[in-house]
């Protein structure tokens, strides 16, 4: 059987796609180059489904969320909070996992934040 190697991409509807993508770039410090190529590091991916009333995402209207993984969680909401992000205050530690934390991109979509627990 055949099966998939990755993640190959993330796309989003945008009512202006070129601030959202410099958004990503500028606010998260995505390294996204040509036609938004990012070349991540290796580590876990989780694939995860919610119940379809779930408020985890947010907005009920949001079907998916990514989660991106970050080195240090409290200075990435601190960098994404001075740059006048929309941030969740709460953060969310599970044992053996890591520490979870939630921002909105401009377009509404919320994106949640992952530090692994070392």
């Amino acid at each position: 059987m055949e099966q998939v190697h990755g993640i190959g991409g993330y796309f989003l509807r945008a009512s202006d796609p070129e601030a959202l993508i410099t958004w990503y770039r500028d606010t998260l410090g995505l390294p996204l180059g040509e036609h938004g190529l990012w070349f991540t590091e290796a580590g876990p991916t989780v694939v995860a489904t919610f119940e379809s009333d779930s408020d985890y995402f947010g907005d009920l209207r949001q079907q998916t969320m990514i989660n991106f993984r970050v080195a240090d969680l409290s200075a990435m909401l601190a960098q994404l909070r001075a740059a006048g992000a929309t941030v969740d205050d709460a953060v969310q530690e599970l044992e053996g996992v890591g520490r979870f934390g939630w921002v909105t991109d401009p377009e509404g979509n919320r994106i949640e934040l992952w530090e692994l627990e070392q």
